[in-house]
């Protein structure tokens, strides 16, 4: 398994407008590829000198299918968010493979 991270940290003055797109429109668009199982929308609770920060993760099988995303839909999904938002935000994404993913079980 794989997660393919997107952190982002955007500008106040177009934080609701852009949290709304994200929720509404782009992260439903990643998810109908059909190469991300789900996505995890987070705000990263570091405070930062300008701005605000999230963390999107989308949680994909495996390197292969994350390489059909970069090959078939990147550019695309990409290109709305910076026509939406131009310079009101910085990104950078990374790569994680997951190693062990414990879930807690309460025994009743």
């Amino acid at each position: 398994m794989y997660i393919y991270n997107v952190t982002i940290n955007i500008e106040e003055d177009v934080e609701k407008d852009w949290l709304r797109w994200m929720q509404e429109k782009h992260i439903p668009e990643m998810l109908a590829t059909g190469k991300f199982s789900e996505a995890k929308l987070c705000q990263v609770m570091v405070e930062e000198a300008q701005g605000i920060t999230y963390s999107i993760q989308y949680t994909t099988d495996s390197k292969e299918t994350l390489e059909k995303y970069y090959n078939e839909n990147a550019k695309q999904l990409r290109q709305e968010g910076v026509s939406l938002f131009k310079e009101k935000f910085v990104a950078f994404r990374t790569e994680l493979k997951v190693i062990n993913h414990v879930k807690n079980f309460v025994k009743s």
